[in-house]
């Protein structure tokens, strides 16, 4: 059983964080500086578990542009269970469930191969490739929401 929740303890978001390291900074070699930044205060992160392990993370934030998604991992041993789905979705109810007045434009930054996973839910892609911390990122909407420009 998957259940993906917002983080309100300190133990779960050094969970959240264990599995960014490993994922992006330990397999995808992402330089921890890059990893960590200053607006992990300002986000609401998310923790799921699969059967009360924890195994994947996400969280989102206001920017001036709109509300961006990010930060999306899921562990290797834990991919292709859904984990990602369920993370996306929650994270889009509670977007959707704390904002008084409609949004602008939701949007992320996807890693290509994640692009599959975000088009799921309607996103779609604008502008071209760029590089984002070594990796290769599209620009990614929700129709309904103007560009982003971040």
């Amino acid at each position: 059983m998957i259940d993906v929740l917002p983080i309100s303890n300190p133990s779960d978001l050094q969970a959240a964080f264990a599995i960014r390291r490993q994922v992006f900074v330990e397999e995808q070699h992402v330089d921890a500086r890059e990893e960590y930044d200053e607006f992990e205060e300002s986000s609401t992160h998310f923790l799921a578990r699969v059967d009360g392990t924890p195994c994947g993370t996400a969280r989102w934030r206001r920017t001036s542009n709109g509300v961006k998604l990010e930060r999306f991992a899921v562990l290797a041993d834990f991919r292709g269970m859904g984990v990602g789905k369920a993370l996306v979705k929650a994270v889009l109810d509670d977007v959707f469930s704390q904002q008084p007045e409609p949004i602008e434009r939701i949007y992320l930054h996807a890693q290509v191969t994640a692009m599959p996973l975000y088009a799921g839910f309607g996103f779609v892609s604008v502008g071209p490739m760029f590089e984002e911390a070594g990796i290769q990122h599209y620009k990614m909407v929700l129709p309904g929401s103007a560009y982003a420009k971040e």
